[in-house]
């Protein structure tokens, strides 16, 4: 499953699209709006009216939390105080956590008043979702972690059939509500593939109505194809944006909108551009262990990047996400003539062709045998799985053929071994 943040606004909108088809009583307001750099306030409210007679709430949209206690939360405001804190804060730079990053967007919509805080997240493990609810709601919830009950509900569960109420703490005449309301937040969890969602806080009003009032949630992106009628849409589909103070580079947009148009996944962080250790692995499992090996060792300063490609991507797509990891090992050779080092590595696949992804990096090798050498690289192969022999023995003869060192192992090496021998020849160097 690969994960993906969304905007709260995104995630309210779908969440109010899905949710009345399995609970009807959720009728929300709708009443939300962005303000951004970019944004004309007098136009944004002619076109909501409701700002006019409305108390409002203001709050960043921008991937991060904690927001009351950093003191961007705006509430119960007017809307000339709307417009004034939209003035002072958009475009300032702040300091959430230990992220540095410059306040672009803001979430506008009415103020609901309210007595009690509830929460609510669900999270998905190997065999069974987990409902987290509690109470008392707000931005303590994690100071008191202990008081929330947690349900797990095994994967593939009838959620109207499961006994949910007996598990929920003592909520009076709002019983009901509560339960019926979460087994519809279920179902939209799952028929939509949020990888995570959660409601902190949500309000009840005194006719019964729940309102959530802040939003957080993640979908399972690769599942994008199968939802074109809702958030899937090609022409139109939501928007993963990166985190709080996080800056894209070119080569990372690319990738990530390759990775938008393919079912396969394909993944790139880059961690430093000077770094002469780079990976090119199969799988999330496999890249989060060769980068903990990597760091184990003692090379983590050299990481030149994280990342993955898995779920069988063509032979196209590996060509292109394999030129742009050559790309940026060659960029900078290292001024002393140091090797760098490209792991192209991961497990036994079960279904993706090693052969046919082989067949694309194999021409990106070709087609920078120059730089390659220029840049003084030496790659390491580990793989197995459906065509493993005839794919290595392409990787093989390419080192053969261009002079550019290569060494290849199949699945009856240690899977993490590539790493070792980097580390044996930095240290044979010395």
């Amino acid at each position: 499953m690969a994960q993906k943040n969304i905007y709260e606004i995104a995630a309210k909108k779908l969440l109010a699209q899905e949710l009345p088809k399995y609970y009807p009583e959720f009728d929300y307001h709708n009443k939300l709006f962005i303000v951004d750099t970019e944004t004309n306030l007098d136009k944004v409210i002619s076109e909501n009216p409701w700002v006019n007679t409305e108390k409002l709430v203001v709050k960043p949209d921008q991937l991060f939390g904690k927001r009351g206690k950093a003191n961007l939360i705006l509430l119960d405001a007017n809307r000339d105080e709307m417009k004034n804190f939209c003035n002072e804060n958009l475009g300032k730079m702040f300091e959430i956590g230990n992220v540095r990053g410059e306040l672009k967007r803001l979430l506008v919509e009415p103020f609901i008043p309210h007595e009690t805080e509830y929460y609510i997240s669900i999270t998905s493990e190997r065999d069974n979702d987990i409902i987290h609810f509690s109470i008392e709601g707000g931005i303590f919830v994690e100071e008191n972690w202990s008081e929330v009950n947690h349900i797990p509900v095994p994967i593939g569960t009838d959620i109207n059939t499961f006994d949910l109420g007996s598990k929920l703490p003592e909520l009076g005449d709002l019983k009901d509500t509560v339960v019926s309301f979460i087994k519809g937040l279920y179902q939209v969890f799952v028929d939509q593939d949020f990888a995570f969602l959660e409601i902190n806080p949500f309000a009840i009003t005194a006719d019964k109505k729940i309102v959530p009032l802040d939003l957080k949630a993640r979908l399972d992106d690769t599942a994008q194809f199968l939802h074109t009628d809702t958030w899937g849409n090609p022409e139109n589909p939501i928007e993963f944006p990166a985190g709080f103070g996080q800056v894209m580079s070119k080569e990372e947009t690319m990738i990530s909108e390759l990775d938008e148009k393919t079912g396969a996944s394909l993944k790139l962080t880059i961690l430093n551009r000077e770094g002469r250790v780079w990976t090119m692995v199969a799988g999330g499992g496999a890249s989060v262990i060769y980068t903990d090996t990597v760091v184990d060792l003692g090379l983590g300063a050299e990481l030149g990047n994280y990342g993955e490609y898995s779920g069988n991507p063509s032979r196209e797509h590996t060509e292109i996400y394999a030129q742009t990891i050559i790309d940026l090992i060659t960029e900078n050779p290292d001024p002393q003539g140091k090797p760098k080092y490209l792991i192209i590595g991961g497990g036994i696949a079960n279904f993706t062709d090693v052969k046919a992804t082989f067949t694309g990096i194999v021409n990106a090798i070709r087609n920078s045998i120059d730089k390659l050498k220029r840049a003084n690289v030496k790659i390491y192969v580990r793989r197995g799985g459906p065509n493993e022999k005839q794919g290595l023995e392409l990787m093989k003869q390419v080192g053969k053929d261009t002079g550019v060192p290569i060494e290849v192992y199949d699945r009856y090496t240690h899977m993490t071994r590539v790493v070792e021998l980097i580390k044996k020849s930095e240290e044979g160097r010395t």
